[in-house]
């Protein structure tokens, strides 16, 4: 029993190790714990030529150590003057690769998202985070390494046409290439003493998006700071702005503010 509750007890002071690969822009390999449920409250937008905003709703819940399912809602005013509901998507991820020792570990994961969006499609830029309605799949590896924890990412999306008769234009693009690279370190605390010690991490992230054949791309820097309290609530602040950038799109100079709640051992 006490090398049980000793063992319980060393996994549970890894896990805030971890929290350096809870990125902002982009998902991790490594999923939630089983049984666990996460509400996220977002917010993004961008200030050019007009103020306009998008709020997401998001829960995630963690039904085994492989797989993990995400649900969100969109509203925003970038295809109106006031805000109005967008539509919603759904999200699935399962981890097939994990390789740990002490204060590392690798490991990969397929995703898959689908969406269902009602918008005037008015931008070159696939995304379906409540502009378009589409699907998209790819895989993610993740290492760790101490405070340090670097991810990649590869996928594939293809748009369909928006409901309310919103059709994409033979010009338009349906197919799409996302790449991403993040890096995250953990800034504080130096030592860990108890789970109500403040994280605080830092973050690098490069997003890029290319459509084929039609000569349109961008790759994105994204910054951002994260505070974790009490290992359950969270705190995302970003900003991306372009590297380079032929596409016309919302995502341009966008900040981003997230606010998470975890619940464990549901």
């Amino acid at each position: 029993m006490k090398k049980l509750i000793l063992a319980i007890g060393l996994m549970a002071m890894a896990c805030p190790a971890f929290s350096q690969e809870l990125y902002v822009n982009t998902e991790p390999a490594s999923n939630m714990a089983t049984g666990s449920l996460g509400l996220r409250l977002e917010n993004q937008g961008f200030f050019k030529p007009d103020y306009k905003n998008r709020t997401s709703f998001e829960v995630m819940y963690g039904v085994s150590r492989h797989l993990m399912v995400h649900g969100s809602l969109y509203t925003s005013n970038y295809y109106s003057n006031n805000q109005h509901f967008e539509g919603g998507s759904v999200y699935a991820k399962y981890r097939f690769l994990s390789i740990d020792t002490v204060q590392k570990h690798f490991r990969g994961a397929f995703f898959a998202k689908a969406s269902s969006i009602n918008n005037p499609i008015v931008n070159q830029e696939i995304t379906l985070e409540g502009d378009n309605s589409g699907l998209q799949s790819g895989v993610v590896f993740t290492q760790l390494l101490h405070k340090l924890a670097l991810s990649g990412s590869a996928s594939y999306l293809r748009a369909f046409d928006n409901r309310g008769g919103y059709d994409l234009t033979p010009l338009q693009a349906r197919n799409s290439v996302a790449y991403t690279l993040s890096a995250g370190y953990l800034l504080f605390p130096k030592n860990y003493k108890d789970y109500q010690q403040t994280n605080v991490n830092l973050y690098a992230e490069l997003l890029g998006k290319t459509n084929p054949g039609h000569g349109q791309s961008y790759l994105d820097i994204a910054p951002a700071v994260q505070f974790i309290f009490n290992s359950v609530c969270r705190l995302d602040l970003s900003y991306r702005t372009p590297l380079y950038n032929d596409m016309i799109r919302n995502s341009k100079n966008m900040y981003l503010v997230r606010l998470e709640y975890n619940f464990f051992n549901l």
